[in-house]
């Protein structure tokens, strides 16, 4: 291990042999880190965090600290992060609320300076979230979607695989999958087809010309009819040809809780 001679690493904290830990970084007890991560300076690793592999913690993160919750009562609650994720400088991540909890983030994720997930959010695999992106307690971002800088997220609301979140703009209700949603609150205004064909960040691209074609005629019936969303997910379902995804959407929409910025 590379541990500067100011970092504080606690006895029972467990770190692979090649972890690196920066100056001044605090690793606190029960923390376990995986081979291959670099923890920068001025990092904090709260009780009961863990880690996995090849992940980069750059200047002043902190991760695992305990639940904003009111109702938290010093139990033991869990930070679980994957492999491969990138944390700029400042991101922070609360551990969960309730006994033998955990917010849970995947694999290969980037968050930029200043992202802050609260307590209980689940996050999935290759997400971009730019600077200052906030996550109340217990939001759900599905695998491949891209957050934009500032947005903001009310507790509970649930973010579809593949979307887009626009800048500044402020989520109270659930984001459909492979759709772009903007504003204050924030509205779906389309799919989610920005740069498909040119940029490499857009997950879309993964998806065949067939398939989009399909979400295109899902979307305006979903979206720019007048039918009312049972009506137009029933007529969906009865007048295009069956797709594993457009069906991914109208499930998604069809097991909202907290409805659609329609």
């Amino acid at each position: 291990m590379n541990i500067h001679e100011t970092a504080i690493v606690h006895p029972k904290a467990e770190l692979a042999d090649d972890v690196e830990v920066g100056p001044y970084s605090i690793i606190n007890e029960e923390v376990k880190i995986g081979r291959g991560t670099k923890i920068g300076p001025h990092v904090e690793i709260g009780r009961w965090t863990i880690i996995g592999e090849d992940c980069q913690l750059f200047f002043g993160c902190t991760i695992g600290n305990p639940s904003k919750d009111l109702k938290y009562g010093g139990w033991r609650s869990y930070a679980i992060i994957g492999d491969r994720n990138v944390f700029r400088e400042y991101v922070s991540i609360s551990r969960a609320t309730f006994e033998e909890a955990a917010t849970i983030i995947g694999n290969d994720n980037l968050l930029m300076n200043w992202v802050n997930l609260a307590h209980d959010c689940v996050i999935g695999n290759n997400i971009i979230m730019a600077n200052l992106a906030t996550l109340g307690g217990h939001v759900i971002i599905e695998d491949n979607c891209r957050i934009g800088a500032k947005a903001a997220y009310h507790q509970f609301v649930r973010v579809g695989k593949m979307s887009m979140s626009g800048a500044c703009s402020y989520f109270s209700q659930d984001v459909p999958p492979f759709t772009l949603s903007v504003g204050n609150p924030a509205k779906v205004r389309g799919l989610n087809l920005i740069g498909r064909r040119t940029s490499k960040i857009n997950p879309m691209r993964t998806l065949s010309p067939h398939t989009i074609t399909l979400l295109k005629r899902a979307f305006r019936i979903l979206f720019r009819s007048k039918l009312n969303m049972s009506q137009a997910i029933k007529e969906v379902r009865e007048t295009i040809e069956p797709n594993e995804e457009v069906e991914y959407l109208l499930r998604f929409i069809e097991s909202s809780k907290r409805g659609i910025g329609r």
